[in-house]
Order: structure tokens, then sequence, then C-alpha cells
């Protein structure tokens, strides 16, 4: 029993082999050919695979710029990072995740099946985390054994398929239909970048149109762009990390500057790795998804990670981090002159969900909204893990935490059921939002019938 369980955790956390079984079994109900269906799941399966690659050079060319950041202006304090807090997590709580990850499936398809709210949450590694989340806070609620499991499934179905919907609008927005939908923790950070963007830009001046003099019309490519703008970024803070630190700690005695561009470098190939998953995914999953919307859950729309947004303003995306970046420091230098626990900008946070937010801001504000959007996103980053981690009990005093915006709400919230109410309100507060989805999907229905 316990291998079985484990085999589908390893399916369910695998994006790439999640995905592409949906994507075989999407091409099956619509009784596609055999080839067709083969087709369809290895070039999803790939895709992801690119997807992931792409993603892990990012995400090593960053972490040597983390390092030279904090050696450079001397910081210390928590460092938010969700790879590292889910890997203490585990060691504890391990079955319990399983567990919620497992029932978090099976109650999105059934809150998608019956309330209004048709998204299917497939981004497997983003589930794992939030299922760790749930695991440590309903465990330090006091919560236990099957009760645990199902309450805190309940509330991983739940999120699956409520914060996909609140940054619906603004994804449709940026993709122009409503096919695909957008699956990360980020997402309240996201729509509050696309609101943003509303509110102070003007949509009509994008990111992507902006007039470069003829001599600088190279600018315009992304790669070239991307290139030099962190290479001026990674070399201004190796220039104060010092050449000393840099090559006995990171570069192997390799000259720091080259080491720094050779990191940009990195970066930039790594954004280019995943535009190009990007597109074989989308070209395959979401016709695929048709029949698992017209079988399962009809009208369900698949929720994905966020570099699906990426290719459709690729200058928002490094706008988005540098900004958002830019807001993780101002809430550093805030931090410490309040004297509360320190929250040292987390480069990889805040590249992915800052770039996803700026493209969510130039959706709506153009570049504006993108930089405003994403800076404020920053700051939301960066003091939600505050806010977070006294609900985590033990866990939150690893020097880690969580870092996307929909970990401190999802957190936030059943840590307050629990000091206000302890486990009944636990219980009584996921069931309550689960009423409210199903009230608000029969107001819907008597509109549409009037």
């Amino acid at each position: 029993m316990n291998g079985l369980l484990n085999f589908l955790i390893d399916i369910a956390s695998t994006p790439a082999l999640l995905v592409a079984l949906i994507a075989v079994l999407g091409n099956a109900l619509q009784k596609k050919s055999a080839d067709h269906i083969i087709k369809g799941g290895i070039k999803t399966f790939v895709g992801f695979l690119v997807v992931t690659a792409g993603a892990g050079v990012i995400v090593d060319s960053l972490e040597p710029f983390g390092e030279m950041f904090r050696q450079a202006f001397n910081v210390s304090g928590v460092v938010p990072n969700n790879e590292a807090i889910v890997a203490v997590a585990l060691t504890t709580y391990g079955t319990y995740t399983a567990l919620i990850m497992l029932f978090g499936m099976i109650f999105n398809i059934i809150v998608a099946r019956i309330t209004r709210f048709k998204y299917i949450y497939l981004t497997g590694h983003a589930m794992l985390y939030m299922a760790a989340m749930i695991a440590v806070i309903l465990s330090v609620t006091g919560l236990t054994g099957v009760s645990l499991v199902l309450v805190g499934g309940l509330a991983l179905g739940l999120h699956n398929a409520i914060f996909p919907a609140l940054a619906q609008p603004f994804t449709k927005e940026i993709t122009k239909n409503n096919t695909v939908a957008l699956g990360h923790t980020g997402n309240f950070g996201y729509a509050l970048s696309g609101l943003i963007g509303r509110l102070v830009g003007d949509k009509s001046k994008s990111t992507e149109d902006v007039n470069f003099p003829k001599g600088l019309e190279f600018l315009r490519d992304s790669t070239v762009s991307i290139t030099l703008t962190m290479s001026i970024v990674y070399v201004i803070v190796a220039l104060f990390a010092g050449n000393q630190y840099v090559s006995e700690n990171l570069s192997d005695g390799m000259n720091y500057i080259l080491f720094s561009l050779q990191q940009a470098g990195l970066f930039a190939a790594g954004v280019f790795v995943i535009l190009a998953g990007v597109r074989l995914i989308l070209a395959e999953i979401v016709p695929a998804f048709k029949g698992i919307s017209e079988k399962l859950v009809p009208n369900s729309v698949p929720a994905l990670d966020c570099p699906i947004v990426f290719p459709y303003a690729p200058n928002a995306v490094l706008i988005g981090f540098l900004t958002s970046f830019v807001g993780g420091i101002v809430s550093l230098l805030v931090m410490v002159a309040m004297g509360t626990t320190v929250i040292i900008p987390g480069v990889v946070p805040h590249f992915f969900c800052g770039a996803t937010a700026g493209v969510y801001g130039n959706a709506t504000g153009g570049v504006r909204g993108a930089v405003v959007g994403s800076f404020i996103h920053g700051i939301f980053i960066s003091f939600m893990p505050i806010l977070l981690m006294p609900v985590m009990g033990e866990l939150g005093f690893q020097g880690t935490s969580f870092s996307d915006t929909d970990y401190g709400v999802v957190g936030i919230l059943l840590g307050s059921f629990a000091n206000y109410g302890g486990k009944a309100l636990v219980i009584g507060g996921v069931l309550a939002i689960l009423a409210i989805l199903i009230g608000l999907t029969m107001m819907n229905r008597n509109k549409e019938v009037a």
C-alpha cells in the first residue's frame, strides 16, 4: 500500500510526468489516433523537462549572486526559500504532506466539478510545497490522523481552485483567451500587480513596445537585453563583494568580473530555454485538455506554472524581477530600522514571482504597471514571511521560510483560525469557504436562469 502511495505521489509531484499523463488522457478521451496520443504525451513531457532545465540554469546562476549580495552588503537574517523550508518540513511531516497532496488533487477535481471555479491545478511541485505548509500548520493546531488529512486535503483543493480564479481576469488580458490559467503559489501577488497596473498605469505603453534609438535597436532582442542588464547588475554586486571573496568562495579561482559575466549569460540562457519549453507545452496541453474538460469537469481550465506567461512579455520579465528585488531591498532597510526579523531578499523567488508580477502589471498598466506592480509585490513577499513564521511552530525558526504570496495568505488564514478558535474553527472555516463557493455558484446559476 505504501509503495503504491509513494508511486502516485512521485507522479503527482513530478510536473513533467503529471502533465504528460494529462495530455495522454485528454487525447485519448477525444479518441485521437495512437500516434497523436503518443506524440502529444512525449512533446508535453519533453516540454516540461525543457522548462525545468531552464529554471535549473536560472537558479544555479542566481545562487552565487545571492551569496555575493550578502557578502557585499553584510546582511544576515531569514532567507525565504521554498525548497529549503519544504526539505526541513518533510523530515517530520512527510507522510501527512503526501496524503494531503493526494487528497488535495481529488478535492480540486470535486470542487471544480460542483462549483463555478473550473480550474484544475497541474503544477505538481507547487502543490507539494503548499501541502507541506498546510501539514505543518494543522499539526501545530492539534489536528492528527484522518481529520488532519481530510481537512488539509480540502484546504489544498480549495486553494487549487480559488487562486487561479483570482488571477484569471488578468491572465486573460495576457493570453487574450481563456484556454489556460496560472497555477502557481504567487497568484495573489500577480492579481495584486495586475490590479495595481490597472490603477496607476497605461496598458497602451507596453514594455514590449519601448522605442530604442536606431543604434540601440538590437536591445529589442530579449536575449541581448537580458544578458546586458544582468551583466551590469552582477558586476556591480561583484565589485562590492570583492575579487578575493568571489574567487575563493564562488568562482573556483576565476576572475570575479569574468565570473559575473558568465553567470549573467547563464541567466539569459535559462530564460531562453524556458521560453522554448513553454511554447512546446502550450502547443500540446491546451488542445489535449479539451478531452478532460468535456468528459470529467465540463469547461475546466488547466492551471500551469508561472513561466507560461513569460513569452508574452519578455521585457516585463526582466523589469519585474529587478523592481521586485528592489522592493525586497527597501523592505530589508525598513525591517532593520524597525528592529523586526530581517528578511533577506531571496533572489530566486524575486525572479520567478517578481518576473511574473511584472508581466501581469504590464498587461494592465504597461511599463508603469510592471514597475509599480512588481515593486509592491516585492514588498509583500518580504513582509508576509514575518507574519507567517509564528503560525508554523518550531519550523518558523529555521533561518528560512516560504516565500510566495499564496503561502502567506493560506498560512496566515489557517493560523488565524487556529489562534481564535482552535481545531473547531479551522475545520469550520475550511468548510465555510467550500460553502461560500457553492453559494456563489448557485447565485450565478440563478442569474443565468433569470
